[in-house]
């Protein structure tokens, strides 16, 4: 017999995990496993390709460069919300550039995969920029379309199937590459590895184009030209407290990003083994990892994303702490788990919240420029930081003191976002992705 507080307890699961099966975010999750395997494609993968083919260490790292083109694609994201392609066009802006660039990460990948590593380096080279840039292309296009499907109350739920398309498409990728590669070899391994892209395309095709989309406007010559590229940021600049929000979106990952892109660091130093890293880092943290994805879009639904996303903040800052206390306590087995599985637990919500608060930032006129100019202002001082000054600073002070460092860099930006709430500028700076039945954004 069937209890009431048990009847309660199944009502309430059905009613969270219900949103998740909703087309849109569904369609969200496809779009993910594509946005993530052409990264895997110049990541890992290509490293472990180079190094079977016996290239030097300091070539294949030099070949992280490729990434490059992740962090900068801002820079052309303008041309995709104003160009209209020609033929494919009358599909639609986005379905259009959806196919265009899904066809184009798909000849970059097989491209990379028929060159010849010993032969022909520099055409490896030439084909993982390739890649670089037609799948940072291919992000502007995912992401943007997923803001546009998505209606305001799906952005949490939506933004985290993403989350976990990204990590089945890259993890699938990078896994069906080295399987194939001891079978047929490289070539067909990247070929097979290229349909990755199918299911984004797939998703244009079954969705249509999204209703929500809204045409910038038209105009010739070269000075419509040059204000389709800045009417993005002109938009956004418009607004009440612009300047605010940009500062806060430039801070509030500063601490979770110098934790995360050391942390190999530190596992090296305390003595773990690749075995250990292996299994607590990548298996412990990839299922900590979903549970906090699943954990962040409950945490939208029902706090609001306000409420979400200072939640969010508060608990990446807090997670620097638990590695802070690994450092202290040395090489403990028990130690990385619980560290590992609180900051991936920790950061699986703030990739649905805050994703879904920059998105929700955007303009339905300039989705695909406005949110490619977030994404990367939301990680480019961490990774400069990182890159300039963190080496040196963990040999001076030491890790356990880095990592309190690094949970103090993080509370500028939970206390900057409180205020925005109490001051109502979290609210006022929400873009027309993030109201429902929104128009065209206007001067505020």
């Amino acid at each position: 017999m069937t209890t009431p507080r048990a009847s309660a307890t199944r009502d309430r699961l059905r009613a969270g995990i219900r949103p998740y099966l909703e087309a849109a975010p569904l369609a969200a999750l496809f779009l993910g496993i594509s946005s993530g395997f052409a990264f895997a494609m110049i990541g890992a993968t290509l490293t472990t390709r180079l190094a079977q083919h016996g290239i030097t260490k300091s070539t294949v790292t030099a070949f992280a460069l490729t990434f490059l083109a992740y962090n900068f694609k801002f820079l052309w994201a303008p041309m995709v919300d104003s160009v209209r392609l020609p033929l494919i066009g009358r599909y639609g802006q986005r379905r259009s550039w959806l196919w265009f660039s899904g066809l184009l990460v798909m000849g970059a990948v097989i491209l990379l995969g028929a060159a010849d590593p010993n032969q022909a380096l520099h055409l490896v080279a030439i084909a993982a920029i390739a890649v670089g840039i037609a799948g940072a292309t291919f992000d502007i296009i995912i992401d943007a379309y997923r803001i546009e499907l998505l209606e305001p109350r799906q952005l949490g739920v939506g933004s985290g199937m993403s989350q976990y398309g990204w990590r089945i498409g890259a993890a699938g990728a990078g896994a069906l590459a080295l399987l194939l590669a001891n079978r047929v070899g490289w070539t067909w391994a990247y070929a097979a590895c290229a349909s990755f892209a199918l299911p984004a395309m797939l998703v244009g095709l079954a969705m249509g184009e999204p209703a929500r989309h809204r045409e910038p406007a038209a105009g010739r010559g070269l000075y419509a030209a040059f204000s389709a590229y800045l009417s993005p940021l002109a938009e956004f600049m418009r607004r009440s407290g612009a300047l605010v929000v940009l500062f806060f979106v430039l801070i509030h990952k500063i601490g979770d990003t110098l934790a995360n892109l050391t942390l190999r660091l530190l596992f090296q130093d305390l003595g773990f083994t690749n075995d250990e890293i292996a299994f607590y880092d990548i298996g412990v943290g990839f299922i900590a990892l979903l549970a906090g994805v699943f954990a962040g879009g409950i945490l939208y639904e029902r706090a609001g994303m306000k409420r979400a996303v200072l939640a969010s903040l508060i608990l990446m800052a807090v997670s620097n702490l638990s590695f802070a206390a690994l450092a202290a306590a040395g090489h403990s087995n028990a130690g990385m788990a619980a560290a590992v599985g609180f900051e991936n637990f920790a950061s699986g919500i703030g990739g649905v919240t805050v994703v879904a608060y920059l998105s929700a930032l955007c303009s339905l006129r300039f989705t695909a420029s406005q949110y490619a100019l977030l994404s990367a202002l939301a990680s480019i001082a961490g990774r400069f930081i990182t890159g300039t000054t963190v080496g040196t600073l963990i040999e001076a002070v030491g890790y356990v003191t880095f990592y309190l460092l690094t949970t103090l860099v993080a509370v500028p930006g939970v206390i900057l976002f409180w205020m925005m709430i109490r001051s109502g500028l979290a609210d006022l700076s929400i873009g027309s992705a993030g109201r429902e039945g929104a128009q065209p954004d206007v001067q505020r």
